[in-house]
């Protein structure tokens, strides 16, 4: 069956990957080499704007790529690389930047929320990021980026800039890249508040050992106001009771929503049948991931036969790019 289309998606190395990242993005990557050619990017440059040392930038990168490998992406027919691999879209971005308004940049809220964050540190690469983050797309002559509707308001910003080419040179080299909106879910952490993020130290590893994530799980913040075994829950603000729906059969699911209501099922309990079922939906990730780290090159190879791969359609792009713009 033919492809609908080529998908682009990067993600910055975070190192090893947590449960947040999983439901928000890796097993739609994985759903999504089903139906188009995909093309998925370990972004380090991106990743050089906000950190102060590339000193676990290697490992991180190697981590998150056995991460996404062992959920299930196909390298065989998936192109996943590492950006920087592909010089040639550190010149697209030099290009598109030439037809970038400074003002649009500045006012970005996530250029401001950035600079908000690292005052210190106001890089001109934060500033650019958007139009790194478009040539990443375009230079693979990418139809669909897969995004939530929250990011929606990037990938505009990135059909501008493709316009603004466009009309520029007069030409319809480069493809203005179609919205896929996917459901992203926000995963809390296991303080039952904030994102579930490393650097708040609110996360459950996937690639965890079963006793490590039972212990976190054991951390997760339940019902706050159900204090004793005996007050009845409410699973609608229940952070773990979330969790359940997602990974439980459902009439474990329908069973926890009626008896935590009426105290039936005390919340120890409640927690420890997640982990369990969070356990054994992981054990064939674990395994296969076991499996792939145990073969010291096999990441390497990939993410250097997948740059090689990308570069063939980056050079066609860029020769397209350089001849558009009547370069001498």
């Amino acid at each position: 069956m033919p492809k609908k289309g080529r998908v682009f998606s990067g993600a910055r190395p975070t190192g090893k990957q947590h449960l947040g990242n999983y439901l928000g993005a890796i097993r739609n990557y994985v759903a999504l080499q089903d139906d188009y050619d995909c093309v998925y990017c370990i972004v380090d440059v991106h990743a050089l704007t906000t950190v102060d040392t590339t000193q676990d930038l290697k490992q991180n990168t190697v981590e998150m790529a056995l991460d996404w490998l062992a959920a299930g992406i196909r390298p065989e027919e998936t192109i996943l690389f590492i950006q920087s691999h592909v010089p040639e879209v550190m010149e697209l971005h030099t290009y598109l930047s030439m037809v970038t308004q400074m003002g649009k940049l500045t006012d970005l809220p996530t250029f401001k929320e950035k600079l908000a964050q690292q005052p210190e540190n106001a890089n001109y690469g934060l500033l650019g990021y958007p139009v790194l983050m478009t040539a990443d797309i375009v230079l693979y002559k990418s139809d669909i980026v897969p995004v939530g509707i929250d990011q929606a308001p990037h990938l505009e910003f990135a059909r501008e800039i493709v316009r603004s080419f466009n009309y520029r040179y007069n030409t319809k080299v480069l493809i203005e890249p179609q919205v896929k909106h996917t459901e992203v879910l926000k995963v809390l952490g296991i303080d039952g508040k904030a994102k579930m993020s490393k650097s708040l130290n609110n996360h459950i590893e996937l690639a965890a050992t079963p006793e490590e994530t039972t212990a976190r799980v054991r951390e997760m913040v339940t019902d706050p106001a159900r204090v004793k075994r005996t007050d009845p829950g409410n699973p609608d603000i229940c952070n773990v009771f979330s969790m359940h729906k997602i990974f439980s059969p459902q009439d474990e699911v329908d069973m926890i929503n009626v008896e935590c209501r009426r105290a039936g099922i005390g919340c120890v309990d409640c927690k420890m049948r997640f982990a369990a079922n969070l356990n054994k939906h992981l054990e064939l990730f674990r395994a296969e991931r076991a499996e792939l780290a145990s073969k010291p090159d096999y990441v390497t190879d990939v993410l250097n036969d997948g740059a090689s791969r990308a570069r063939v359609i980056a050079q066609q792009t860029m020769k397209e790019v350089r001849e558009a713009m009547a370069l001498p």
